[in-house]
């Protein structure tokens, strides 16, 4: 009898660490990462690398909301995205819910159409932000689940776009005819 709870009690726990794994893959810095560097690549704009000070001001800065549970930004000196969940948000889920907002960005005119707001997805996408770094905060009272992710240097700058487009660039020279 005690052989078979022990392979219960095992099974249990190997039950229960799967499950920690599998919500622990959606927040490491690599998954930020790579979420970003997806959308990143759809417009051409090259990749953005972890940058652990930006993720410790990040976690820092959720620390000061955990009673609160608010979507307030920092006012630093970083570009910042924030997002809530109830009653999980996984990083990469964040990440998605800003690059959901592509659709609302006319190339054209620089700005967010429809009243929708798209200037999360444009920092995710500034061509000019490097450096990233998130973190992620469950807040008390099990009230949901923010996530911060700070870019460095900052995006949406008034009056300059996140990233070139080729269907839009002026061609230097024109074909010689033949």
């Amino acid at each position: 009898m005690a052989g078979n709870s022990t392979i219960i009690r095992l099974s249990l726990l190997l039950v229960v660490l799967a499950i920690t794994h599998i919500s622990d893959a959606q927040n490491s810095p690599q998954d930020y990462v790579n979420a970003h560097n997806d959308a990143r690549s759809q417009v051409g704009v090259g990749p953005i690398q972890w940058d652990q000070n930006l993720a410790n001001y990040a976690s820092n800065y959720l620390s000061q909301l955990q009673d609160s549970c608010q979507l307030v930004h920092s006012g630093g000196p970083y570009g910042e995205n924030l997002a809530w969940g109830y009653p999980d948000l996984t990083g990469t889920a964040a990440v998605k819910l800003w690059v959901d907002e592509k659709p609302y960005y006319d190339y054209n005119s620089n700005s967010c159409v429809g009243g929708q707001e798209c200037r999360h997805y444009t920092q995710v996408v500034w061509r000019d932000s490097v450096r990233l770094g998130c973190a992620r905060l469950v807040c008390n009272n099990n009230r949901g689940t923010l996530v911060s992710c700070n870019y460095d240097p900052p995006g949406n700058i008034i009056g300059q776009r996140p990233y070139d487009n080729p269907l839009f660039e002026v061609p230097l020279s024109f074909p010689k005819s033949v």
